[in-house]
């Protein structure tokens, strides 16, 4: 007996032969059905011949592609193989291979059916689709975690983690943006978008930044002398810092990240930010860390940082310079600083602001989790490190 999957695969290769002309009875032949499979078929149609889809994008793969996977596939070609001869991605043919194969068999590998798998991503592909929002319970959660200034790649793991049995409950961090970005795409409120952390209500393409004149700073370390223990991030108290700059560079705050936790630290620099006033400020701040949290600190070449030899004779703090206008090289930092415009807007005097509330702010960034931190939160690694300095929380990614 045949499974519903072969089923549809030989209903798929019918149609494509009646498309052309053939009779019911030669076309059930060439797919190796009895007659009475193309009558059902037809009849299941009122006896109309489904129009075939319209081509898809050359980003999708097309049935001639399909078919040639599954020639390769029979003749015991792997994934990559496969996807160099296509022109195509390896992940392209994983996915589809395991979109599109039955449970394997006992005697040898899945089979991979190629009419089925082109006649169900049609199917797939139908527009206008359903918006996950129309759950309303979704919509909610949503936007409550918006509203908080969760991003949506955190939303989609806390989705995740919360209802891992409830696919009605799970949604890609993309879908929510489309949401937000796309007039049409779902029913999250329209001001959401504001919650984001570019504020901006549609996407736009990076752009290289032009070049910079490097700070004349004496006596620099450069980052290319930074241990390594720095670099993998395996070491607690290695931090990253910068200047946020408010309106006509009149006023700033300084913040610190610490490499392997993302714990934030916030520079209260209410009357200048030249060079001796972001010393004291770092001293005041470094000097509240335990020794084993003052390792290293990289900084740009801003001539903020033109006393950095003195900041190291206080607080024990070797600092690194890094390369000019290589702002990667600070991928935390920059990553932090972005979050915080959420807060401290640019074109706004950032001097109004308290010591008192940029701790606040500085106490709900770290209170989100993180993806590179296993959902943990900066300030459960921070505390972890804090009693237990021998089990460090490692992280990898920027």
């Amino acid at each position: 007996m045949r499974s519903k999957e072969a089923l549809a695969e030989l209903e798929a290769r019918f149609w494509v032969f009646i498309r052309k002309g053939w009779t019911n009875t030669a076309a059930c032949e060439a797919v190796g059905v009895h007659r009475t499979y193309g009558y059902r078929w037809r009849m299941a149609t009122g006896g109309r011949i489904p129009r075939p889809a319209p081509p898809l994008s050359g980003r999708y793969l097309s049935l001639d592609e399909r078919l040639r996977i599954a020639d390769l596939r029979l003749s015991g070609e792997g994934v990559r193989d496969i996807a160099g001869q296509l022109g195509r991605s390896p992940g392209t043919i994983s996915r589809e291979l395991a979109r599109n194969c039955p449970a394997r068999s006992r005697k040898g590998p899945e089979k991979y059916a190629p009419y089925a798998a082109q006649k169900q991503a049609e199917f797939r592909g139908r527009r206008p689709k359903r918006s996950k929002f129309d759950n309303v319970e979704l919509a909610r959660f949503v936007e409550g975690k918006l509203v908080v200034r969760w991003s949506p790649e955190q939303i989609s793991d806390g989705l995740a983690d919360l209802y891992p049995d409830r696919a009605e409950m799970q949604v890609s961090h993309e879908t929510i943006y489309q949401a937000l970005f796309v007039q049409g795409r779902g029913h999250l409120r329209a001001d959401l978008h504001k919650q984001l952390r570019t504020g901006r209500a549609v996407r736009r393409p990076r752009k290289e930044s032009g070049p910079k004149r490097p700070s004349k700073i004496p006596n620099m370390i450069m980052i290319s002398d930074r241990p390594a223990e720095a670099n993998d991030r395996a070491v607690p108290g290695h931090w990253e810092g910068d200047l946020i700059l408010g309106s006509n560079c009149r006023s700033a705050i300084g913040t610190l990240v610490e490499r392997s936790t993302r714990y934030v630290m916030l520079l209260h620099l209410p009357d200048n930010h030249g060079a001796e006033a972001v010393r004291d400020g770092l001293v005041t701040t470094i000097g509240t860390l335990p020794e084993h949290l003052r390792r290293s600190l990289t900084w740009d070449q801003g001539t903020e940082l033109a006393k950095h030899q003195q900041i190291t004779m206080a607080t024990g703090l070797d600092i690194y310079f890094c390369d000019p206008h290589s702002p990667w090289q600070r991928g935390s930092n920059e990553n932090t600083n972005g979050l915080l415009r959420q807060y401290f807007p640019k074109g706004t005097d950032l001097s109004v602001h308290t010591a008192e509330q940029l701790v606040a702010v500085a106490a709900e960034l770290n209170a989100r989790p993180r993806k590179t931190l296993g959902r943990a939160t900066p300030a459960e690694a921070m505390q972890r490190l804090l009693f237990d300095p021998n089990n460090p929380v490692v992280a990898t990614t920027t």
